[in-house]
């Protein structure tokens, strides 16, 4: 059998000094996913909220409690699957993160999750911009060449 070595782009992120996370931080399909799933956690958090609040509607506050803790699972699971989507499969989120859920809250009083995207941010930012750099560097050496075969007509 033959192989086959293609270079991806993959690189690998250590997270809390555990995980590690596998993606091509230059892959504008990831940039993409990741700006939407910014925009799909913000409906989340709406939607989080307003479920949440109608769960205050209940007088029985162990139940109440309970109902929330099932709602705070279910937004954990739609939110890490949500990333694994964005990343890759190979990406466990769960894992990753040893069990955290997304839904709670970090040392600085946000949500995990917002910590997360806005650690990935800048990583994400560099990439784009290293891609973007490199296909105008090709278009102008594309046009350079194009120029030089016509002898350099319309230089």
């Amino acid at each position: 059998m033959h192989k086959i070595q293609v270079d991806t782009g993959v690189e690998e992120f250590e997270v809390n000094g555990r995980g590690v996370l596998r993606f091509n931080p230059g892959d504008p399909n990831i940039y993409h996913r990741f700006f939407d799933a910014r925009q799909q956690l913000s409906a989340l958090q709406t939607e989080l909220t307003r479920r949440t609040r109608a769960l205050e509607e209940n007088p029985d506050a162990e139940d109440r409690a309970a109902a929330e803790l099932v709602l705070l699972a279910e937004y954990d699971r739609r939110i890490k699957a949500m990333l694994s989507g964005v990343f890759g499969k190979e990406n466990d989120f769960d894992a990753l993160l040893e069990g955290v859920n997304l839904a709670g809250l970090g040392r600085n009083g946000r949500p995990v999750v917002q910590n997360l995207l806005d650690a990935l941010a800048p990583v994400l930012q560099q990439g784009a911009e290293t891609t973007l750099q490199a296909t105008a560097r090709q278009a102008v050496q594309q046009a350079e060449q194009a120029r030089a075969e016509r002898g350099g007509a319309g230089a």
